[in-house]
């Protein structure tokens, strides 16, 4: 027996054309949420390719390139959850080079991406401009957690079970990726943030070339 399951194109046009219902004057900035291997990246990707086939424009981020020295993120200990929480992106060069600038408008240049976490240095900065009427998307973990929820216009919670994220990771990458310091710390975070409740489109992306959306009050 053959279950249906939406286009994947079908979803991210009914995702871009909500959003753009609310912000599409002006400039505004999306959230793509959730766990490590749920998917953030692609899923951000795809959802930029809506909004240009809407004919908006649209910049890409990930808060991943906003990552603290390796130095400061193991400040607490290699095995510290409350580190990988607390200490892994540097928010204020987050909010100081990206968030505020974009938000100006105008002629004012903003940089989507600070610092390379692989040779752990700090990247020579390119600074962009864009259109009045602009969204900028930005992905990644821990994104609805207290002190950036100012800072999103709107913001998707992508739903994975973690068994299916951590097989990603090893797909990815020839290892799982998440160890106890990653899961502790997303359970930190959930506790903490409550992200499937601040969010405002919750997706179950398990198959990640069909996802859904959750019409529920949190998963």
């Amino acid at each position: 027996m053959t279950t249906w399951a939406p286009a994947k194109r079908d979803i991210l046009d009914a995702l871009a054309a909500e959003i753009l219902h609310n912000y599409g004057k002006g400039r505004a900035i999306v959230a793509i949420d959730g766990i490590d291997g749920a998917g953030t990246t692609a899923f951000a990707d795809d959802l930029a390719t809506a909004f240009k086939r809407a004919g908006h424009a649209v910049f890409r981020a990930s808060i991943a390139d906003f990552q603290r020295p390796r130095a400061e993120r193991y400040s607490r200990g290699q095995d510290s959850a409350e580190g990988y929480y607390r200490d892994t992106f540097n928010y204020s060069v987050f909010r100081r080079v990206l968030i505020e600038p974009f938000r100006m408008g105008g002629s004012t240049g903003f940089v989507t991406r600070a610092f390379d976490a692989v040779r752990d240095i700090q990247v020579e900065p390119k600074w962009l401009t864009g259109p009045a009427d602009a969204i900028l998307i930005v992905d990644g973990i821990f994104l609805n957690r207290p002190e950036l929820r100012g800072i999103w216009n709107y913001s998707a919670w992508l739903e994975v079970p973690q068994d299916v994220a951590e097989q990603r990771l090893r797909e990815g990458d020839g290892s799982s990726a998440i160890g106890e310091r990653e899961r502790t710390g997303m359970q930190l975070y959930r506790a903490d943030a409550k992200p499937t409740e601040r969010a405002m489109a919750l997706i179950d992306n398990s198959d990640p070339e069909h996802p859904t959306r959750i019409f529920a009050d949190s998963c």
